[in-house]
């Protein structure tokens, strides 16, 4: 093992950054000259958009979306976070309130709590005409919540107005027969149910500033967004977009866990969670195989937990000390897999403005307590296609996930699978509304059963008279004797 020219490491606090954040931000502000109109795979008479965005200052690279999806009280475009681990479509509602500058907007009489990761809001619900100028240039009734409450929602140096939910209506809140953004899209704009996204932003600094693009497109497949073949991995429930992870390797060697562990409790792509994160077991892991290859002969702790930086002068760059990362998935042809690697450069992450003569970085994987979630960590390697139609997600090269004309991201396959189970994902846990179903049958069931019991306790029966045997205790001598006087 060499040694690395690591000179420096920084202690972060929390709050200082807003790279800790659960929820990644796509931000609605306008391309100038606006994102070329195609064709893409969408059928005649569906319609194809096809939405660009940037990345601005204060906020992580690749997680802000332009999309000019309407303007708030004082006409600026609203930031709208786009979001594939949730369901739910609000705005705020002060202090600029969307509820009055919209004559269109209908109440559904309720409200709304929708809880993450980090952080909370709530909101009334209603519906509203939203205006898509690009692609469309046609409006559409959609169910809206304007948020009026949140708690560590609307973060510190964090400007966006809103969040746009495109998983599955089983994740809605306060049910699923609230439909969906995308569900009402689908449904009204006659488009196919697919959308994908090219997030880039790969070696760029955190909360820094200028522009990296990417893209958004809604109702199928932009073939100028990727490189070489898309692979499919099957959806496993259609709630989250939960997939089928088989094994990890570091470096080219496998951790050589139960496949089972990586699914604990599921496996997602979420676009709103910036890191790669990892059960708790995986994560232990991973952080010991990559410090064990590597070239770094010793890390501090808080490096690895989020809490640290480390830092290297600024003519050096860390990437080279550090192994690829491979997840293998399951194919749409179950006997074979595909492997997504990312590179050092992807889960290394610069900082910006951490020190006048360093160059410091993160590291850009975290333990979970309850998911392995492919965030932006990975993603911005990769064209990823949401492909509702058919229960799939698809992942593709991206052009943009290049650094000095070499990709720092791979795909290839195909692969066996002889040698992994047949079925990686644990039995699921049943979700919230299930389980409010199951509690409301469980309680009527015993409910009648007590109904019936007490019935037949309170109705009197003729007895008969038996021969008394003096040793058996009778009615005189019971302790229970006159009990239902």
């Amino acid at each position: 093992m060499g040694e690395g020219p690591i000179l420096a490491v920084f202690t972060l606090a929390v709050c200082d950054t807003v790279a800790w954040k659960k929820k990644s931000v796509f931000g609605l502000i306008p391309v100038p000259g606006g994102a070329p109109e195609t064709p893409g795979t969408a059928p005649p008479g569906g319609g194809l958009m096809k939405l660009s965005y940037v990345v601005h200052s204060q906020t992580t690279p690749g997680d802000l979306m332009s999309w000019p999806l309407g303007s708030s009280q004082d006409g600026e475009p609203l930031k709208i976070l786009v979001d594939t681990g949730s369901s739910n479509f609000a705005v705020a509602g002060a202090p600029h309130s969307y509820i009055d500058s919209s004559s269109t907007y209908r109440s559904k009489g309720f409200d709304v709590t929708v809880k993450y990761t980090q952080g909370s809001w709530t909101g009334f619900v209603g519906e509203d005409v939203v205006t898509i100028p690009k692609g469309f240039n046609s409006s559409f009734l959609v169910n809206i919540a304007t948020i009026f409450e949140s708690e560590n929602f609307f973060l510190p140096g964090i400007k966006w107005n809103g969040i746009l939910g495109l998983a599955y209506a089983a994740l809605a809140k306060p049910s699923s027969s609230l439909e969906t953004f995308f569900d009402s899209l689908v449904a009204q704009a006659k488009i196919p149910n697919v959308f994908s996204m090219q997030m880039c932003g790969a070696g760029l600094p955190v909360a820094g500033s200028g522009t990296n693009g990417g893209s958004l497109v809604l109702g199928g497949i932009e073939p100028s967004l990727y490189k070489g073949d898309i692979w499919y991995t099957p959806i496993k429930e259609e709630w989250y977009y939960q997939i089928e992870i088989l094994k990890l390797e570091i470096g080219g060697q496998s951790l050589n866990l139960d496949c089972r562990e990586y699914n604990a409790d599921k496996a997602i792509v979420d676009s709103g969670t910036t890191l790669l994160r990892l059960p708790q077991k995986v994560f232990n892991a991973v952080v010991e195989a990559v410090a064990r290859t590597s070239l770094i002969p010793e890390f501090s702790d808080g490096f690895w937990t989020g809490s640290q930086l480390a830092c290297w002068t600024n003519s050096e760059t860390p990437w080279s000390y550090f192994p690829k990362i491979s997840i293998y998935l399951r194919d749409e042809n179950s006997s074979r897999s595909f492997r997504v690697t990312i590179l050092p450069q992807l889960y290394i992450q610069p900082m910006m403005g951490a020190g006048l003569n360093y160059e410091c970085y993160r590291f850009g994987i975290s333990p979970s307590t309850n998911a392995l979630v492919i965030g932006a960590t990975v993603m911005e390697g990769f064209y990823v296609i949401f492909d509702r139609a058919r229960k799939r997600v698809g992942f593709a090269a991206s052009p943009c996930a290049e650094m000095a004309g070499a990709p720092v991201s791979e795909i290839s396959g195909p692969f066996s699978t002889d040698d992994i189970a047949s079925n990686c994902v644990p039995a699921l846990p049943l979700n919230e509304p299930i389980l409010w179903i199951v509690s409301y049958a469980l309680m009527s069931v015993c409910a009648v059963i007590l109904l019936i019991l007490i019935v037949l306790l309170l109705l009197p029966f003729p007895c008969r008279q038996l021969p008394r045997d003096p040793e058996v205790v009778n009615d005189e001598s019971s302790l229970v004797r006159h009990r239902w006087k």
